[in-house]
Formats: structure tokens, sequence, C-alpha cells
């Protein structure tokens, strides 16, 4: 496996959980794409979407089928400025690039936020360190090994 894919995986099972991560050559870089490959809806694909907030990264998972209101997210943080992280701010809070963030086995301690939309499903899909790289998590479980906050971050689309 790809190194990314190896951090990701031992991520999981220092969470202890196993994940089984799927590659797709067509690629799953955006959460209409992922969810054409595995053959779910768009709202079981986890976004990991990096942030800046007041200078700190923050990882904000969303469905597929929703974006991030920066304001509600600023409001769950306590902070009075966030931002879309650009590519390289991203790389450095996570160590992947954009379109393969995964939920965990970031680069450093990084705050995760969960939007609750997410729990809706029996299981969901997110990336696994690479744009054609993902696994299938309980949301539980996503929570729990990301250690992420559940709270409601999401502008509902649709």
């Amino acid at each position: 496996m790809h190194p990314n894919v190896d951090r990701v995986v031992e991520a999981a099972r220092a969470g202890g959980i196993e994940i089984e991560v799927e590659r797709f050559p067509a690629g799953t870089r955006t959460a209409a794409d992922a969810a054409r490959a595995v053959g779910c809806g768009v709202a079981q694909i986890v976004k990991s979407l990096v942030f800046v907030a007041d200078d700190a990264p923050v990882i904000a998972l969303v469905s597929g089928a929703n974006r991030v209101d920066v304001d509600l997210l600023a409001t769950a943080l306590g902070a009075r400025h966030v931002r879309r992280a650009d590519g390289d701010e991203a790389r450095a809070a996570t160590g992947f690039a954009i379109g393969g963030v995964p939920p965990f086995g970031h680069a450093s301690a990084t705050t995760v936020v969960v939007d609750p939309s997410l729990l809706d499903h029996g299981r969901v899909w997110a990336a696994a360190g690479l744009p054609d790289a993902v696994f299938a998590i309980a949301p539980a479980e996503l929570v729990r090994v990301s250690g992420g906050r559940v709270v409601a971050v999401a502008e509902v689309q649709g």
C-alpha cells in the first residue's frame, strides 16, 4: 500500500478498529465521484475539510451533501475568524493533500468537529489518504476514532 494509506490504516488500528481501504483508479476526489465509485448516496460521503480558526487548523467532517457554514463553525469553536485552509496549510496540518484528507491519522493533533448529519447513516465512506482511496466506517466509530466533537456546522443543501 501507499504510505499515506498505511498511516490511515494504522491510525484506525490504534483507535481499535480495522478498516478496509478500497482504491478507485477513476478517483474519489469529490463527494460525487466517491459516491459513484462506491455505489452510495452523496450524503454518505465524509468530506474532511480543513479550516483555519484564529490561526489554528481545524478539520470539519461533514456529509458530502452539505457545506460547512463558517459562522456556525466559528461559534462552535469560539473563534473570531474562520477561513478555509489553502492546499499548503491543509497539507502542513494533516500531512495529506486536499482531496485525500482522512478523518484521522493526521500529522499533528488537530481539533476535529463532526456534523451530526453524518450520524444519520449506518455507514459512511471517508478518504484514506489519497484522492483514489476510501474506506467505510460506522459514524459512531468515525466520531470516536477521530476524537471529534459532534456539533452542527453544516449548511444543509437542497
